[in-house]
């Protein structure tokens, strides 16, 4: 397997919104090729690249990375998604979208249960009770 050469998807999507735009125009195959040539700075085999790849592209647009070319030597196989134009491969690359993890009943993790010792809330005071707090605290309970 032998790369020619590949393709951003940053350049394939204004590529691909160029052709969209010369297609509304009216523009012929050969015109548009002939212009997107002119606006991507390619010519010759790579601009036959570019407008393959591009073809290649609005099929697999959905997290594309890049779209590879490559040339086989006999008795290779073609990657999975590969897309054969004439004698060569055109192989979409996507993004792997990795997801967060779904989160736990309780999101604490761990063995469950409290984590160190008693919580009866959060603490007013770093230094511990005011003595307002002391009396309201040890004030006796009412019985029924």
């Amino acid at each position: 397997m032998k790369a020619i050469t590949e393709f951003p998807s940053h350049t394939l999507d204004k590529g691909i919104q160029a052709k969209a735009a010369l297609a509304a125009e009216g523009k012929s195959p050969e015109e548009i090729q002939t212009s997107l040539g002119e606006s991507f700075k390619y010519e010759g085999d790579k601009l036959k690249y570019f407008v393959n790849a591009l073809e290649v592209a609005v099929t697999n647009k959905e997290n594309l990375k890049r779209v590879l070319v490559l040339s086989l030597n006999e008795g290779e196989k073609a990657p999975a998604k590969a897309v054969k134009v004439e004698e060569l491969h055109y192989v979409p690359e996507s993004t792997v979208v990795v997801r967060p993890p779904a989160a736990g009943k309780d999101g604490k993790g761990g063995r469950g249960g409290r984590k160190g010792g008693r919580s009866d809330g959060p603490k007013s005071s770093p230094w511990g009770l005011s003595p307002e707090e002391k009396a309201a605290k040890n004030k006796p309970k009412a019985t029924t």
